[in-house]
């Protein structure tokens, strides 16, 4: 009985990869002569009918040959143990595009366009969530005597602007001592350590600074702090649509990639630095993506996720190379990121 099943579970997967590379219905015959499963047409038909009735595969026309269904996908995808090795040259071929990256987000926005192009599905990637970033400095510039503009950068490259408005006239000679004050409270610190280190620059400002610093202290935990804002860069759209059936049945997964809330919810499920995380069809929360599915991957350094990145595009996508790309792309965002 036990070699019965790992037979049958070698077929489903012959179908899957057939079907994946052809995108046409499998039958008996093809696969007798594709792959060297040691046994005949019949037995295979008896298989496939098997797996038909357990729900891993279905029948479109009474005449045609078999395609995976979700359930064939996924036990499809967790047979696959073993991330598929990728060679030396795309090794390095892809850490030195992403080590070009001259900042942050030029990092993050090559790889997506990499995975767009190395996958042909679209790319997501997540710009390292404020709420685990340290602060490594915050500037100060003048732009009017009433208004100041506060850039703030941690050390996973993150930049983020906000003006501060001030009633009074600010003298030029201050802004320098407002940016030592505000750099000694904040830095080296998460954003959620932040309230408290405000409030004690605030309770022993200057008399003289005391206004700008409020200004200052109030516009960073009120924008950033109770209300960081998470960001995402997209690539590989036209992807969905470059087949009519994909034009059709992925047109809702357009759309919900429009709603950053959506897609950050998908690329949460992949907490854990070391695999990929896979959901297909049925398996999304999300009713505009049940008819995609999504392979994603965090990204950071040692035991700490700075984010996710990963790529969307319909149930038939090919699973292995999919998931060798992504795990590769995020493993090598994490070393550029780090300086590695």
């Amino acid at each position: 009985m036990a070699g019965t099943q790992e037979r049958r579970a070698e077929v489903l997967r012959a179908i899957v990869t057939d079907y994946i590379t052809s995108r046409e219905p499998v039958g008996s015959k093809s696969l007798v002569e594709r792959h060297k499963l040691g046994v005949s047409s019949a037995t295979i038909r008896n298989d496939m009918g098997v797996l038909e009735a357990e729900g891993y595969i279905t029948q479109q026309h009474a005449s045609s040959g078999r395609i995976p269904t979700e359930k064939g996908y996924r036990a499809f995808v967790d047979t696959i143990h073993d991330i598929k090795p990728l060679s030396r040259a795309e090794h390095r071929a892809i850490l030195s595009f992403l080590q070009d990256g001259v900042d942050l987000e030029d990092v993050l926005r090559r790889s997506v366009q990499l995975l767009a192009q190395l996958t042909r599905q679209v790319a997501v990637v997540q710009v390292p969530t404020l709420t685990v970033s340290h602060v490594k400095h915050c500037e100060i510039v003048q732009l009017t005597p009433h208004r100041l503009l506060l850039v703030l950068i941690t050390d996973t490259g993150r930049v983020e602007q906000r003006n501060v408005e001030v009633t009074s006239e600010i003298p030029t000679e201050d802004v320098p001592r407002v940016r030592d004050a505000v750099n000694r409270a904040l830095s080296g610190k998460t954003l959620a350590e932040a309230p408290d280190g405000m409030e004690s620059l605030v309770a022993h400002a200057p008399r003289e600074l005391r206004s700008v610093i409020v200004a200052c202290a109030t516009v960073i935990v009120e924008t950033l702090v109770e209300r960081p804002s998470d960001r995402l860069i997209l690539a590989g759209a036209s992807n969905l649509t470059r087949t009519q059936e994909g034009s059709n049945a992925l047109r809702p997964v357009l759309e919900a990639l429009e709603e950053q809330v959506v897609v950050l919810k998908l690329l949460a499920a992949a907490r854990d630095l070391e695999s990929v995380h896979v959901s297909i069809g049925e398996e999304n929360e999300t009713e505009e993506l049940r008819g995609a599915s999504i392979v994603s991957a965090g990204y950071g350094g040692a035991a700490e996720r700075l984010g996710g990145l990963g790529v969307v595009g319909p149930t038939f996508m090919d699973y292995p190379g999919t998931m060798s790309h992504v795990a590769v792309v995020a493993k090598y965002v994490g070393d550029v990121l780090r300086g590695e």
